[in-house]
Formats: structure tokens, sequence, C-alpha cells
């Protein structure tokens, strides 16, 4: 926790500080009637029974400073995708020193991955601790895309799912703002204690 923290409250200089997951089982579903807009007295209204058109995965990478988002859909959600995701990230940040906040979900963790970080020193891997989903900050983002693009979205295809996720990655990247830290590692645990 103090590492992760350490990196919000003072990243290394002339490094990128990434907070990355990914979101699995995103589901396109499309009612099986139209909505009912909202009258006045009335909410929109909605059935409660959908079809289900497939599902995907979004891998995002959540650049601590500037809030921007770097994000990939990918059919499946195993560590070929996460390593096609990584390798993705690198191209989008060439020349840069890496620090990637992630969990240790064991899909961050497999052979192929650990191999392919070894042989790219210039990116730095910082675990966030056992349920501490809440250290990474790209989770707040996937709340945001959930309530804001996902929740209420009605999808007739995966397609459609997806080019929704990039068009709300999009628009996020133009009025995006930096992921400001605020607590101490000390203030953490101090909360944390219980007497």
């Amino acid at each position: 926790m103090t590492d992760v923290v350490g990196l919000y409250l003072e990243p290394p200089e002339n490094a990128i500080v990434l907070c990355v997951d990914e979101k699995s089982q995103i589901q396109a579903l499309d009612r099986t009637q139209p909505m009912l807009p909202m009258q006045p007295g009335r909410p929109e209204r909605r059935t409660h029974d959908y079809v289900r058109h497939g599902t995907t995965t979004l891998f995002a990478a959540l650049e601590v400073a500037t809030g921007q988002v770097t994000g990939l859909c990918q059919d499946r959600h195993r560590h070929q995708e996460f390593l096609r995701f990584l390798k993705h990230l690198a191209r989008a940040y060439p020349d840069q020193e890496l620090h990637l906040v992630m969990d240790n979900y064991a899909t961050h963790k497999r052979i192929e991955v650990r191999n392919w970080l070894a042989d790219n020193p210039r990116i730095h891997v910082h675990f966030t601790p056992a349920s501490a989903s809440w250290l990474n900050l790209v989770e707040v983002w996937f709340g945001i895309i959930e309530r804001q693009a996902i929740h209420r979205g009605t999808f007739g295809s995966v397609r459609e799912l997806t080019t929704a996720i990039r068009a709300f990655i999009n628009g996020w990247n133009k009025r995006s703002h930096p992921f400001v830290w605020t607590k101490t590692p000390d203030e953490i645990l101090k909360k944390a204690i219980v007497k």
C-alpha cells in the first residue's frame, strides 16, 4: 500500500504512472421492448427482460497525472489478451518509463507476462495488496463508465457495445483531468486500525 500511494503522491520524475486493470464480462444487452421515455411525473421505463448478445472485456489504463485512459476491448479474458494490452501500452508510451499499478490477479502474474516484463525493463509493476482494489484508481473510472455508458445502454451486438465504449473513452480523454490522491499511507493505516 505504501508503494502504490507513494507513486500517487510523489511519482518518479519523467515517468508515467498508469493504473491498469480489466473490466470483464461486460454484457451487450438489448431490451425485448423499446424504452418508454420520461414524461411529466413518470420516470423512464424499460422492460425487465432482455436479450444477451455476448460479452467483451475492457482492458484499461488510467494515466494518473492527466486522467487520460487507454483502453482495448478483447473477446476473452486470459493472459494472452492481457499481454496484448501490455504491448499496446508499450507502443502508446514508447519512450517513457512506465509504472503500472495493478492487482494480484493470476493473469497478471503468468510466466509469459513476467517474461515479457523482464524483457522490457522500462516497465515497472506495483501490485496492490490483496482485497485492496480501492487503491487502484482505474477502478474509480470503471465505476464512471459503468454508470454513464454501459448500465442503462441497450446494445444489439458486441460491436455496438465496444463502439459505445470507444466513444466514451474518446469523449472522456477530451475532457479528462488528473486523478488526485490525497491520503498518505500513515493516514490510511490510522483509519484502518480498529481500537
